[in-house]
């Protein structure tokens, strides 16, 4: 789909970002046992948008905005061959325009930003039970990592 484009969130696009923030947490929720109840947030918007060390980006079809995205460059640890990252997350599109590539498109742009601070490690975080999510991430390159394990007691 040629018409979606790709662009830089800014502050005027913090109520939409906040609304795909809280359909990821209920999406994630029957993955997670450990999530507070009722609305809590995985993100400082603002933050990210003012920070040089990340790009936050929504995708929109006239004028509409459809998806979204962030990646943020992040210190590695000190044992790591790489000594920065790129984290992904915010990744979400508009269930009725899921299936047309939106995704791709902004993770394309979100790597290309990458590139152009050289950084070459990119990682994400993906429920082990989330297999669609996992599926999508793997179609676009990933590698499954590490488990990370937890034990409510």
């Amino acid at each position: 789909m040629n018409n979606i484009k790709t662009r830089e969130a800014n502050l005027g696009d913090l109520e939409i970002l906040k609304a795909f923030e809280q359909e990821i947490i209920k999406a994630e929720r029957p993955f997670d046992s450990s999530l507070k109840e009722g609305e809590t947030h995985y993100y400082n918007f603002r933050d990210l948008l003012e920070s040089p060390k990340a790009k936050v980006l929504v995708a929109e079809i006239d004028n509409e905005i459809i998806g979204s995205g962030y990646t943020e460059i992040k210190k590695a640890d000190s044992f790591l061959k790489h000594t920065e990252y790129a984290y992904i997350g915010l990744m979400y599109v508009k269930p009725e325009w899921r299936g047309k590539g939106i995704n791709k498109q902004v993770l394309e742009a979100l790597k290309e930003w990458i590139a152009g601070h050289k950084i070459t490690e990119v990682r994400l975080l993906v429920y082990e039970e989330n297999i669609l999510a996992k599926n999508a991430y793997r179609k676009a390159g990933f590698k499954d990592h590490l488990l990370e394990m937890r034990l409510e007691i």
